[in-house]
């Protein structure tokens, strides 16, 4: 299966979101391994997927807090979930 790198982008930065325990952005860095910018740049994006994704505000400092999505939108959840080692590999 031959995969396109961006659409592997957003559905394991989803997953890696619903894994976590507090999905911030360097949780999201050190999970994936990414760099900031790839990160806050799909999460950008995700709406104009249909993606329901939102900051929870959890702390002091105005951006302290971590994500939590709502609705997947047009990306399947499920099978992201079950192939979730193709969507690595297409990235490696």
């Amino acid at each position: 299966m031959d995969l396109n790198p961006t659409f592997c982008r957003r559905a394991l930065l989803l997953l890696a979101i619903e894994q976590l325990d507090r999905p911030s952005v360097p949780a999201l860095m050190s999970h994936l391994g990414w760099p900031r910018r790839t990160i806050q740049d799909i999460i950008k994006a995700l709406p104009g997927f249909g993606v329901s994704i939102a900051f929870i505000e959890d702390g002091v400092r105005h951006n302290d807090g971590y994500y939590q999505v709502s609705d997947w939108g047009g990306i399947d959840r499920q099978w992201a979930q079950q192939n979730l080692s193709q969507l690595q590999q297409a990235l490696a």
